[in-house]
């Protein structure tokens, strides 16, 4: 989950299976658009995915990947380096994250951690 104003350095990918250009501003998120994107039973993903009327207090907020699957199921990752996955401001987020897609009919949500 990253903030939609965001100024950290932009890699443009051009992926079949993502929507638009895929870009990505993380090397996390780099090497999960490529496992997507090689993974036979994605049929399309979508990046940095505007959630639409959620706003925190500095500014709106985006989903690092929508999938859908052959079968039409659909699933929601958030990148995420394990150095900041405790820190409050980013459990916040992604705990709103989580809710967010819940209330949209998304159940299969989860994170992609570095290791």
């Amino acid at each position: 989950m990253r903030n939609s104003k965001n100024k950290e350095r932009c890699e443009k990918l051009s992926l079949s299976k993502c929507a638009g250009v895929c870009r990505t501003y993380s090397d996390l998120q780099m090497a999960y658009a490529k496992q997507l994107e090689a993974d036979e039973e994605i049929v399309e993903f979508q990046c940095n995915v505007p959630l639409t009327g959620f706003e925190m207090d500095d500014g709106a907020y985006t989903t690092d990947f929508v999938c859908t699957t052959k079968h039409g199921d659909v699933f929601v990752r958030e990148c995420v380096r394990r150095s900041l996955i405790e820190r409050p401001k980013k459990i916040k987020l992604l705990d709103a994250s989580r809710e967010y897609w819940a209330q949209h009919g998304v159940m299969d949500w989860g994170l992609v951690i570095d290791v």
